[in-house]
């Protein structure tokens, strides 16, 4: 009885290691296709590009406890978009991480000059709700924009002591082939 069991670990184990080598072929083979960038068919050369934004240097538009919001307040930051992609891009904006209770009272309006880019509450600006910005970015180009924080003064104290947390965050995907603005 003991020795089949040991017979039974043993080819447990066996075939542990061999998956396990497998596994790790498999990885590699898939590492050495995803670091290749040109494809060779035929005497003909095919480079694929990328896609890499640069959202304010990865610095947070407005930091903790720069502000106590209070009814009736507007706070209006800068901050910067631009493409360091290899082709023109199409963005969008929206929060992420969403936290705290003035996430329903706060509301957020992000501005490219004077054209409103997206506008509503702070639990509203999501990545699914978001949508694509009316025009491309083109390569190298950078856009400053500003976001605005509002408290209605309507909403009273409702707020009192209070937080609102989130992650301004911003996707972008290829022009090329992508009429329809499709992110996914």
């Amino acid at each position: 009885m003991n020795k089949k069991r040991i017979n039974s670990l043993e080819k447990k184990l066996g075939f542990g290691i061999v998956m396990l080598f497998v596994l790790i072929g498999c990885l590699c083979i898939t590492t050495v296709a995803l670091t290749r960038t040109v494809l060779l068919v035929r005497d003909n050369y095919f480079q694929t590009g990328f896609v890499k934004i640069n959202l304010n240097n990865g610095e947070p538009v407005i930091r903790d406890d720069e502000y106590i919001f209070e009814p009736g307040m507007t706070v209006v930051k800068e901050f910067f978009i631009e493409n360091q992609s290899t082709d023109s891009v199409y963005y969008r904006l929206y929060l992420d991480n969403i936290g705290g209770e003035l996430a329903d009272i706060i509301e957020i309006t992000i501005l490219d000059g004077k054209k409103s880019l997206y506008s509503g509450l702070a639990r509203d600006l999501t990545r699914e709700l978001s949508f694509a910005a009316d025009d491309k970015l083109l390569v190298n180009e950078r856009r400053e924009l500003e976001i605005w924080f509002y408290y209605p003064p309507d909403e009273g104290n409702r707020g009192q002591a209070q937080a609102l947390e989130f992650d301004l965050c911003a996707q972008a995907v290829q022009t090329k082939n992508n009429t329809d603005k499709q992110f996914d």
